[in-house]
């Protein structure tokens, strides 16, 4: 285990030298202001906006968290996960030149300050800044808890290796987000972005050689059939499919950090860039982390790999990683480190642009720049407490905070399509959303899973409480163009 630990981490440290290296080499990009700082002032290249989109969107939930869910959960998790892929396909391709024009026109800076200007409300920009706030913490803690699961795992588990891998993931997102803001994040997420993509093709050729070494791939079909993990059924029950999956396709209208991304680009081709390049590297990557966990489920159960018990769905690549070799194992985990620091770094720098820019908006823009910075030291501690607590699925969590913001989703579409309802129909559209995802937590027995509840239809359908969520937030945008129209 010892020689493990130290492969492990030299190149690990290799890993954060370089990154340091490209973070600080990033600052002679960096120019004085606010829209430098947090979207390059649109200054983006096509490959660097593909590859800092794909880093930014997949993140530990995929080769740590989807690995583990295709692992208990079987293919229904690839179904689940294209769900997400092709809808944020299809809105990238009909909206973003649409929201990146706009952008430039307006001068947007957070993905608040789109909607607030849209409707004319700062009120509407705050609101979206304090749900950013209540829902993101916890999605920017399960990329903290990802890195400390992966550490744990080179211990055997243990609660100080955890830690040490809290603290590890701490200290980077900060750094890298206050050395250059965005740059230093997307030049990082440059080289970590092919890295993540390399290491992902090397774990499944691993996986699969030692899999279908034991006994072909028939054999793996025939487990797999038999455990009933090939089908919608079992886990993937209809009504928990769609729990699951409506609150993840809004994912790219709704959390800002990938909203913000569309702001980057420098021009319409390296936008169109950005989009193609996401779309290849999404479909791989998803394709080798569902592969991986169907795999690793059927070497288990052929007894050439060790067996996790699915309520430790999460430990599924950190125990992978003990039986692998430690080069392989070490290249793998870097890999990890590296796809949950650049999701955590994105996520507490649009914490941050929208603190500074729809909280403090009456300071001067040299002192909201600096409340900006005071804010991504206190929302990266606020996602290591919550990391500390260790609680929860990462794909849980995950489409938790996807339910959160899902209140927004109605507002943004419309002022993505440039319908302008009135400013308090949008506020209310917001607003009583995310006040009925609020009471779903707080009288759901488990909060974690608050988005599989379900409401009792008169006509006796189960239905999910996204359902609800967005015809609650749907309802009051109609009810005001309506009004608007009659006068």
């Amino acid at each position: 285990m010892v020689e493990r630990v130290v492969v492990s981490l030299t190149v690990l440290v290799l890993y954060i030298l370089l990154g340091m290296a490209v973070a600080f080499y990033s600052r002679r990009y960096l120019k004085r202001g606010e829209a430098d700082f947090y979207i390059a002032a649109g200054r983006l290249g096509g490959i660097v906006a593909a590859l800092t989109y794909s880093a930014t969107t997949y993140s530990a939930f995929m080769m740590v968290g989807l690995v583990g869910l295709a692992y208990a959960t079987g293919v229904g998790a690839l179904g689940f996960e294209l769900a997400y892929y092709v809808a944020t396909l299809l809105l990238l391709v009909y909206f973003a030149r649409r929201v990146w024009r706009r952008a430039r026109e307006r001068g947007w800076v957070s993905p608040a300050e789109m909607l607030s200007d849209h409707y004319g409300s700062r009120l509407i920009g705050a609101l979206i800044a304090f749900i950013y706030l209540i829902a993101l913490i916890p999605y920017a803690a399960i990329q903290v808890k990802g890195v400390g699961e992966l550490i744990a795992g080179l211990g055997g588990g243990s609660w100080e290796y955890y830690i040490a891998g809290v603290v590890l993931a701490t200290v980077l997102i900060g750094a890298w987000s206050l050395i250059a803001g965005i740059w230093s994040v997307a030049l990082t997420d440059a080289f970590q972005g092919l890295f993540m993509l390399l290491a992902g093709l090397l774990y499944t050729v691993w996986i699969a050689l030692v899999v279908f070494s034991s006994g072909g791939s028939s054999s793996v079909t025939i487990i797999l059939g038999e455990k009933g993990l090939l089908g919608l059924g079992g886990f993937w029950s209809f009504q928990v499919f769609l729990a699951y999956t409506i609150p993840w396709v809004f994912f790219a209208a709704v959390h800002p950090q990938v909203v913000q991304r569309i702001y980057m680009p420098r021009d319409e081709r390296s936008l169109a860039l950005m989009v193609r390049g996401f779309a290849i590297f999404g479909l791989l990557y998803t394709i080798i982390a569902v592969t991986v966990g169907l795999l690793a489920r059927a070497g288990a159960e052929q007894g050439v790999l060790p067996f996790i018990d699915t309520a430790r769905r999460d430990a599924v690549t950190p125990t992978l990683l003990a039986f692998m070799n430690p080069l392989l194992a070490a290249v793998i985990f870097t890999s990890i480190v590296a796809a949950a620091v650049t999701t955590a770094d994105s996520i507490i720098l649009s914490l941050a642009s929208s603190a500074s820019r729809d909280l403090a908006y009456k300071l001067s823009p040299e002192r909201r720049l600096y409340a900006g910075y005071a804010a991504i030291i206190v929302f990266t501690l606020a996602a290591a407490l919550v990391a500390y607590t260790r609680k929860g699925f990462i794909v849980d969590l995950a489409v938790l905070s996807s339910l959160m913001l899902l209140a927004l989703a109605p507002a943004t579409l419309a002022c993505w399509l440039n319908v302008k309802a009135p400013w308090w129909s949008a506020l209310l559209s917001i607003a009583l959303g995310f006040l009925a995802t609020l009471l779903t937590l707080a009288y759901y027995e488990r909060p974690a899973l608050a988005f599989l509840s379900t409401v009792r239809a008169p006509w006796g359908l189960e239905v999910p409480v996204s359902v609800i969520v967005l015809a609650l937030s749907t309802l009051p945008l109609v009810v005001g163009l309506v009004l608007a129209r009659k006068r």
